[in-house]
Parts: structure tokens; sequence; C-alpha cells
């Protein structure tokens, strides 16, 4: 079973809690939809319905990135050398000494 109701008639009547399935929370005055409530005996069944929807999303952006990752590889020559040892070594290569 399920119903709607606002947060302050949520807040008021606590025994309402086990009486419904999921209760959707919204906000009377503006009919904005704030959330929902959901019974405890369906808790862990919502929790692990998040936590692989979250992990999809991270592995979705990471298949994304990974695209991309190890396109650039760096010449032998400057292997070991920080940034602005390879700027002057660059410099040096291209204008002399």
């Amino acid at each position: 079973m399920t119903t709607t109701m606002s947060i302050r008639e949520l807040t008021r009547n606590g025994s309402m809690f086990g009486e419904y399935d999921y209760i959707d929370i919204e906000d009377k005055k503006s009919h904005e939809y704030k959330g929902v409530f959901i019974s405890a005996q369906y808790a862990d069944d919502v929790k692990k319905f998040l936590e692989d929807k979250i992990a999809k999303e991270k592995q979705k952006k990471l298949d994304r990135m990974m695209k991309y990752v190890g396109k650039g590889s760096i010449h032998e020559r400057f292997e070991n050398l920080t940034s602005s040892q390879i700027k002057e070594l660059k410099a040096k290569e291209q204008y002399g000494e």
C-alpha cells in the first residue's frame, strides 16, 4: 500500500510508517515532490538497488575516460626527466644552445 503525505503529516503521524510499503513526500503548498519514504522491510532491497545503480554510473564514466588513457605516450628520450627538464631539452633542440 502507498500514500502521499506532507513532511508535517509524516512527522506528526509516526505510526503511519508501519502501515505503508512506501510513502511519497510532497510539499503541500507548492506541490513539489520531495522524495519517498521506504518501509523498513524494503530498505535493504532499495539500498542494494541504489548501490548497484551508482556503481554502474561510476563504471560508465570510467569506461568513457579509459578510451583516452594511455593515448599520449612519452618518447624514450624524455623518460625520467621532470617537466622543466623536458622543456629545456625541447628548447635546446628547437633553437640550439
